[in-house]
C-alpha cells in the first residue's frame, strides 16, 4: 500500500474509532441533556471523514473478494438507548434521493440510522484491526457512498433542524409538546456551555 494511503487509513480509522466511542458514551445516557448536541457534533465530524473518503479515487483492495471480518457487531443496545434518549424527536422525515425522477420522502429514526452507521464503521474497523488497512478503507469508502453517508447526512439534517427550531423559537409541529421543546432547549444549552 502506498505510504499516503497508509497514512490516510490511520487518520480515517482514528475518526471512525472516535465516533464509535462517542456514540457509545452518548448511548450510555450519563448526560441525557447533551445527547442532541453531542450527536450533532459527532455526526458532523464523521461526515468530514466521509467527505474525504468520497473525494479520493476509488480504493481497490488487492484481493477481489472481501476477507471474513468475523461476526457483525451487535448494535441493538446503541439503537435502543438512543431511541430512549431521543424519544420525542427520534422519528423524522427525509428525502431519499434529491436527484431521483420523483423524490421520495421517507420516515426514519435517528436511533436506527446512527446504529446502522456504527455497524458499517465497525465492520471496516474489524478489517483495520486485523491489519487489512486497504480492505478497511475500501469498505469505509464503499459503505459511505452506498449507505452510511446518506444515513449520517439525514441524521445531521434532522438534528440541525431540532437545534434550529429551538434556537429560532419556531414550531416543529403541533404534536410536539412543550416539554419536548424544553428537552431540546436543555440540550442546546449544554452546547453553549462547551
Amino acid at each position: 500500500m502506498a505510504d499516503d494511503l497508509g497514512d490516510f487509513s490511520v487518520v480515517i480509522a482514528a475518526q471512525v474509532e472516535s465516533f464509535v466511542l462517542a456514540v457509545r458514551e452518548i448511548a450510555a445516557g450519563e448526560d441525557p441533556d447533551s445527547a442532541i448536541s453531542l450527536l450533532l457534533l459527532e455526526v458532523s465530524q464523521l461526515l468530514l471523514a466521509g467527505g474525504r473518503l468520497g473525494a479520493i479515487s476509488d480504493v481497490v483492495p488487492e484481493e477481489r473478494f472481501e476477507p471474513d471480518a468475523g461476526f457483525d457487531p451487535d448494535v441493538d443496545g446503541i439503537r435502543t438507548s438512543i431511541a430512549n434518549l431521543l424519544e420525542p424527536i427520534d422519528e423524522y422525515h427525509s428525502l431519499f434521493d434529491p436527484y431521483a425522477g420523483e423524490p421520495e420522502v421517507f420516515t426514519s429514526r435517528i436511533s436506527d440510522e446512527v446504529a446502522d452507521v456504527v455497524s458499517d464503521l465497525l465492520h471496516g474497523l474489524q478489517h483495520y484491526r486485523a491489519g487489512r488497512s486497504l480492505e478497511a478503507l475500501w469498505w469505509w469508502q464503499f459503505s459511505y457512498l452506498s449507505n452510511w453517508g446518506s444515513s449520517a447526512s439525514s441524521v445531521l439534517h434532522a438534528l440541525h433542524s431540532v437545534v434550529s427550531h429551538v434556537r429560532l423559537d419556531t414550531h416543529i409541529e403541533d404534536e410536539v409538546l412543550v416539554e419536548d421543546r424544553l428537552l431540546a432547549q436543555t440540550a442546546v444549552d449544554a452546547v453553549d456551555k462547551t
